[in-house]
Protein backbone atom coordinates (compact mmCIF):
# COMPACT_ATOMS: atom_id res chain seq x y z
CA UNK A 1 0.00 0.00 0.00
CA UNK A 2 3.31 2.32 0.31
CA UNK A 3 4.01 1.99 -3.61
CA UNK A 4 0.95 3.58 -4.77
CA UNK A 5 0.69 6.32 -2.07
CA UNK A 6 4.45 7.54 -3.16
CA UNK A 7 3.85 7.12 -6.94
CA UNK A 8 1.02 9.63 -5.89
CA UNK A 9 3.23 12.09 -4.30
CA UNK A 10 6.01 11.76 -7.20
CA UNK A 11 3.50 12.74 -9.95
CA UNK A 12 1.68 15.66 -8.18
CA UNK A 13 5.37 16.85 -7.28
CA UNK A 14 6.13 16.97 -11.17
CA UNK A 15 3.07 18.05 -11.86
CA UNK A 16 3.19 21.52 -9.52
CA UNK A 17 6.77 21.83 -11.25
CA UNK A 18 6.17 21.19 -15.01
CA UNK A 19 3.02 23.64 -14.60
CA UNK A 20 5.15 26.50 -12.82
CA UNK A 21 8.54 26.38 -15.12
CA UNK A 22 7.34 25.06 -18.05
CA UNK A 23 9.51 26.21 -21.54
CA UNK A 24 9.11 27.66 -24.38
CA UNK A 25 11.22 25.57 -26.86
CA UNK A 26 11.34 22.68 -27.92
CA UNK A 27 14.27 20.25 -28.34
CA UNK A 28 16.78 16.53 -27.59
CA UNK A 29 17.28 16.61 -23.60
CA UNK A 30 20.95 17.23 -22.21
CA UNK A 31 22.80 17.80 -18.98
CA UNK A 32 24.64 20.79 -20.47
CA UNK A 33 23.50 24.42 -19.31
CA UNK A 34 22.42 26.49 -22.46
CA UNK A 35 25.40 29.11 -23.39
CA UNK A 36 23.77 32.71 -23.37
CA UNK A 37 25.81 35.19 -25.49
CA UNK A 38 26.55 38.74 -24.28
CA UNK A 39 25.19 41.38 -26.24
CA UNK A 40 26.54 44.91 -26.84
CA UNK A 41 25.01 47.94 -25.27
CA UNK A 42 22.54 49.63 -27.44
CA UNK A 43 23.59 53.04 -27.67
CA UNK A 44 21.25 56.36 -27.74
CA UNK A 45 19.98 57.45 -31.19
CA UNK A 46 21.34 61.04 -30.15
CA UNK A 47 24.20 60.67 -28.14
CA UNK A 48 27.34 58.95 -28.25
CA UNK A 49 29.87 57.84 -25.23
CA UNK A 50 33.37 58.94 -25.65
CA UNK A 51 36.14 58.34 -22.97
CA UNK A 52 39.33 60.50 -22.51
CA UNK A 53 42.01 59.95 -20.15
CA UNK A 54 44.56 63.21 -18.75
CA UNK A 55 48.10 62.83 -17.62
CA UNK A 56 46.79 61.74 -13.80
CA UNK A 57 45.51 58.54 -15.21
CA UNK A 58 41.40 59.99 -14.76
CA UNK A 59 38.87 58.96 -17.32
CA UNK A 60 36.23 61.25 -18.02
CA UNK A 61 33.02 60.08 -19.63
CA UNK A 62 31.39 62.92 -22.39
CA UNK A 63 28.05 62.77 -24.13
CA UNK A 64 28.44 63.63 -27.67
CA UNK A 65 25.00 64.77 -29.45
CA UNK A 66 25.08 63.54 -33.26
CA UNK A 67 23.01 66.93 -34.15
CA UNK A 68 24.95 69.21 -32.29
CA UNK A 69 28.92 67.55 -32.19
CA UNK A 70 29.09 69.42 -28.52
CA UNK A 71 30.72 67.38 -25.92
CA UNK A 72 28.84 67.29 -22.73
CA UNK A 73 31.37 65.94 -19.92
CA UNK A 74 29.31 64.03 -17.10
CA UNK A 75 32.14 63.26 -14.69
CA UNK A 76 34.26 66.04 -14.21
CA UNK A 77 38.20 64.94 -13.56
CA UNK A 78 39.84 65.59 -10.82
CA UNK A 79 42.75 68.14 -12.15
CA UNK A 80 44.38 70.27 -9.28
CA UNK A 81 42.93 73.79 -8.75
CA UNK A 82 45.48 76.63 -10.00
CA UNK A 83 47.39 78.21 -7.21
CA UNK A 84 45.93 81.20 -5.85
CA UNK A 85 48.46 84.40 -6.73
CA UNK A 86 50.27 85.83 -3.95
CA UNK A 87 48.37 89.13 -2.91
CA UNK A 88 50.60 92.38 -2.69
CA UNK A 89 51.52 92.61 1.47
CA UNK A 90 51.79 96.03 2.99
CA UNK A 91 54.86 96.92 4.11
CA UNK A 92 55.65 98.78 7.76
CA UNK A 93 57.15 102.16 7.79
CA UNK A 94 60.08 102.42 10.19
CA UNK A 95 60.08 105.99 9.65
CA UNK A 96 56.67 106.07 11.23
CA UNK A 97 56.40 106.92 15.05
CA UNK A 98 54.23 104.12 17.22
CA UNK A 99 51.90 104.43 20.30
CA UNK A 100 53.17 101.58 22.42
CA UNK A 101 50.62 99.28 22.99
CA UNK A 102 48.85 99.36 19.03
CA UNK A 103 48.42 95.86 17.76
CA UNK A 104 50.48 94.66 14.62
CA UNK A 105 48.11 94.65 11.68
CA UNK A 106 48.57 91.32 10.38
CA UNK A 107 45.78 88.72 10.56
CA UNK A 108 47.08 85.97 13.24
CA UNK A 109 49.46 88.02 14.66
CA UNK A 110 48.14 89.97 18.23
CA UNK A 111 51.46 91.25 19.11
CA UNK A 112 51.66 94.71 20.51
CA UNK A 113 54.38 97.62 19.98
CA UNK A 114 56.68 97.97 22.90
CA UNK A 115 59.19 100.12 21.07
CA UNK A 116 61.72 100.12 17.97
CA UNK A 117 64.23 98.12 19.32
CA UNK A 118 61.86 95.65 20.43
CA UNK A 119 59.75 95.15 17.93
CA UNK A 120 61.31 96.45 15.05
CA UNK A 121 64.76 95.28 15.71
CA UNK A 122 66.15 91.89 14.70
CA UNK A 123 65.14 89.99 17.84
CA UNK A 124 62.21 87.07 18.71
CA UNK A 125 59.74 89.91 18.95
CA UNK A 126 60.28 91.55 16.29
CA UNK A 127 59.54 88.44 14.09
CA UNK A 128 55.72 88.15 12.85
CA UNK A 129 53.55 84.97 12.29
CA UNK A 130 50.56 85.97 10.41
CA UNK A 131 48.20 84.94 8.16
CA UNK A 132 49.07 86.55 4.22
CA UNK A 133 45.56 85.79 3.19
CA UNK A 134 42.11 86.44 3.93
CA UNK A 135 39.52 84.23 5.77
CA UNK A 136 36.97 81.97 4.36
CA UNK A 137 33.60 80.83 5.74
CA UNK A 138 32.14 78.48 4.17
CA UNK A 139 29.29 76.05 5.30
CA UNK A 140 30.36 76.39 9.24
CA UNK A 141 33.84 75.55 8.50
CA UNK A 142 36.32 78.22 9.02
CA UNK A 143 39.59 79.02 8.32
CA UNK A 144 42.54 81.24 6.12
CA UNK A 145 43.18 80.75 2.63
CA UNK A 146 46.59 80.58 2.94
CA UNK A 147 46.75 77.52 5.02
CA UNK A 148 44.92 74.11 5.20
CA UNK A 149 43.00 73.90 8.71
CA UNK A 150 39.31 74.54 9.50
CA UNK A 151 37.23 74.74 12.33
CA UNK A 152 34.12 75.05 13.68
CA UNK A 153 34.07 77.01 16.74
CA UNK A 154 34.90 80.80 16.21
CA UNK A 155 36.94 80.96 19.40
CA UNK A 156 39.24 78.03 17.48
CA UNK A 157 39.15 80.07 14.39
CA UNK A 158 40.50 82.57 16.83
CA UNK A 159 43.80 80.71 17.55
CA UNK A 160 44.79 79.35 14.40
CA UNK A 161 48.48 80.67 14.55
CA UNK A 162 49.89 82.02 11.78
CA UNK A 163 51.51 80.06 8.55
CA UNK A 164 54.52 82.76 7.61
CA UNK A 165 56.86 84.61 8.95
CA UNK A 166 58.31 88.34 8.33
CA UNK A 167 57.96 91.83 9.77
CA UNK A 168 55.00 93.32 11.93
CA UNK A 169 52.84 95.88 10.36
CA UNK A 170 52.21 98.38 12.18
CA UNK A 171 52.19 101.74 10.21
CA UNK A 172 51.75 100.71 6.64
CA UNK A 173 53.66 103.18 3.75
CA UNK A 174 51.63 105.28 2.00
CA UNK A 175 50.93 103.52 -1.51
CA UNK A 176 52.43 105.68 -4.44
CA UNK A 177 50.02 108.22 -5.96
CA UNK A 178 48.90 107.50 -9.11
CA UNK A 179 49.71 110.19 -11.91
CA UNK A 180 46.51 112.78 -12.46
CA UNK A 181 44.65 112.68 -15.66
CA UNK A 182 43.23 116.22 -16.79
CA UNK A 183 40.28 116.28 -18.96
CA UNK A 184 38.36 119.60 -20.01
CA UNK A 185 34.46 119.99 -19.27
CA UNK A 186 32.27 121.99 -20.91
CA UNK A 187 31.61 125.62 -19.77
CA UNK A 188 28.52 127.34 -20.48
CA UNK A 189 26.94 130.69 -19.59
CA UNK A 190 24.05 133.43 -19.90
CA UNK A 191 23.42 136.74 -18.67
CA UNK A 192 20.87 138.97 -16.83
CA UNK A 193 21.04 142.62 -16.44
CA UNK A 194 22.41 142.09 -13.40
CA UNK A 195 24.56 138.65 -13.04
CA UNK A 196 26.28 136.59 -15.27
CA UNK A 197 25.68 132.59 -14.78
CA UNK A 198 28.45 129.94 -15.23
CA UNK A 199 27.65 126.24 -16.11
CA UNK A 200 30.79 124.20 -15.26
CA UNK A 201 29.38 120.38 -16.42
CA UNK A 202 31.85 118.03 -14.16
CA UNK A 203 30.12 114.49 -13.69
CA UNK A 204 30.98 113.08 -10.20
CA UNK A 205 32.81 116.08 -8.25
CA UNK A 206 34.49 115.54 -4.95
CA UNK A 207 33.11 118.90 -3.28
CA UNK A 208 35.92 118.10 -0.54
CA UNK A 209 38.50 118.40 -3.10
CA UNK A 210 37.40 120.75 -5.42
CA UNK A 211 38.47 124.91 -5.33
CA UNK A 212 36.43 127.40 -7.14
CA UNK A 213 37.71 131.23 -6.47
CA UNK A 214 36.17 134.10 -7.64
CA UNK A 215 37.99 137.31 -7.83
CA UNK A 216 37.49 141.08 -9.81
CA UNK A 217 38.03 139.88 -13.10
CA UNK A 218 39.19 136.34 -12.90
CA UNK A 219 37.56 132.68 -12.20
CA UNK A 220 39.74 129.41 -11.20
CA UNK A 221 38.13 126.16 -11.15
CA UNK A 222 40.03 123.41 -9.91
CA UNK A 223 37.57 120.39 -9.92
CA UNK A 224 38.67 116.94 -8.67
CA UNK A 225 36.51 113.74 -9.80
CA UNK A 226 36.54 109.97 -8.58
CA UNK A 227 39.87 108.21 -9.80
CA UNK A 228 42.75 110.57 -10.62
CA UNK A 229 40.85 112.97 -13.12
CA UNK A 230 41.10 116.67 -12.61
CA UNK A 231 39.66 119.72 -14.29
CA UNK A 232 41.83 123.25 -14.10
CA UNK A 233 41.24 126.41 -15.78
CA UNK A 234 41.38 130.16 -14.97
CA UNK A 235 39.51 132.04 -16.84
CA UNK A 236 40.38 135.89 -17.38
CA UNK A 237 36.16 137.60 -17.36
CA UNK A 238 34.76 139.76 -19.67
CA UNK A 239 34.08 142.39 -17.42
CA UNK A 240 34.38 143.21 -13.57
CA UNK A 241 32.54 141.46 -11.01
CA UNK A 242 31.51 141.74 -6.99
CA UNK A 243 33.49 138.51 -5.64
CA UNK A 244 31.36 139.18 -2.14
CA UNK A 245 28.34 139.26 -3.95
CA UNK A 246 28.86 136.04 -6.13
CA UNK A 247 28.51 132.42 -4.95
CA UNK A 248 28.55 128.85 -6.65
CA UNK A 249 27.05 125.88 -5.51
CA UNK A 250 27.05 121.94 -6.85
CA UNK A 251 24.03 120.21 -8.29
CA UNK A 252 23.90 116.53 -7.68
CA UNK A 253 26.58 115.13 -9.40
CA UNK A 254 26.66 116.52 -13.12
CA UNK A 255 26.77 120.84 -13.05
CA UNK A 256 28.56 123.85 -11.40
CA UNK A 257 26.86 126.90 -10.63
CA UNK A 258 28.58 130.22 -10.48
CA UNK A 259 26.45 133.38 -10.46
CA UNK A 260 28.28 136.18 -10.81
CA UNK A 261 27.33 140.00 -10.02
CA UNK A 262 28.36 142.69 -12.25
CA UNK A 263 30.01 146.19 -11.08
CA UNK A 264 28.04 147.54 -13.63
CA UNK A 265 25.23 146.49 -15.79
CA UNK A 266 26.50 146.36 -19.48
CA UNK A 267 25.90 143.61 -21.26
CA UNK A 268 28.97 140.85 -22.09
CA UNK A 269 29.41 140.06 -25.20
CA UNK A 270 30.96 136.54 -24.11
CA UNK A 271 32.02 135.18 -21.32
CA UNK A 272 36.17 135.65 -21.41
CA UNK A 273 37.96 138.21 -22.19
CA UNK A 274 39.69 138.32 -25.33
CA UNK A 275 42.27 140.88 -27.41
CA UNK A 276 40.10 140.86 -30.95
CA UNK A 277 37.14 143.34 -31.90
CA UNK A 278 34.38 142.09 -30.65
CA UNK A 279 30.96 143.03 -32.36
CA UNK A 280 28.36 144.23 -30.46
CA UNK A 281 25.57 143.25 -31.61
CA UNK A 282 23.79 140.74 -29.16
CA UNK A 283 20.68 138.57 -28.84
CA UNK A 284 17.92 138.57 -26.52
CA UNK A 285 15.97 136.07 -24.34
CA UNK A 286 16.82 132.55 -24.08
CA UNK A 287 18.16 131.49 -27.84
CA UNK A 288 21.96 132.41 -28.10
CA UNK A 289 25.04 131.56 -26.02
CA UNK A 290 25.51 135.05 -25.16
CA UNK A 291 21.62 136.02 -25.34
CA UNK A 292 20.36 138.75 -22.08
CA UNK A 293 17.50 137.32 -20.50
CA UNK A 294 15.00 139.58 -18.55
CA UNK A 295 16.53 142.59 -20.49
CA UNK A 296 14.69 145.18 -23.16
CA UNK A 297 17.42 146.99 -24.47
CA UNK A 298 21.19 146.67 -24.04
CA UNK A 299 23.40 148.30 -21.48
CA UNK A 300 26.67 149.69 -23.11
CA UNK A 301 30.12 151.33 -21.46
CA UNK A 302 31.46 155.03 -23.26
CA UNK A 303 33.41 152.14 -25.59
CA UNK A 304 30.99 150.29 -27.00
CA UNK A 305 28.04 153.12 -26.99
CA UNK A 306 30.23 155.40 -29.09
CA UNK A 307 31.08 152.51 -31.56
CA UNK A 308 27.17 151.98 -32.10
CA UNK A 309 26.79 155.58 -32.37
CA UNK A 310 29.82 155.76 -35.19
Amino acid sequence: MKIPVRIRSESLYTLIYTSLYQGCTKGSHTDEAPKVEPQAPKPSPNVNLTMTSDQGATETYSSLSRTTGAATPTIASSAPAEPIPPAAEEEDDPSVPVTPGTICRRKGCGKSFVSDEVSRGDGEESVCTYHPLPPIFHEGSKGYLCCKRRVLEFDEFLKIGGCKQGRHLFAPKEKEAKTEEFIDCRVDHYQTPAEVHVSVFAKQTDKDRSVVQIETDKIHLDLYFQGTKRFRRSIDLFGPVNPEASSFKYFGTKVVELTLKKQDNRSWALLEKTDRQVPVNLTFGVGGRTGTIGAKEIILDDENASKIRS
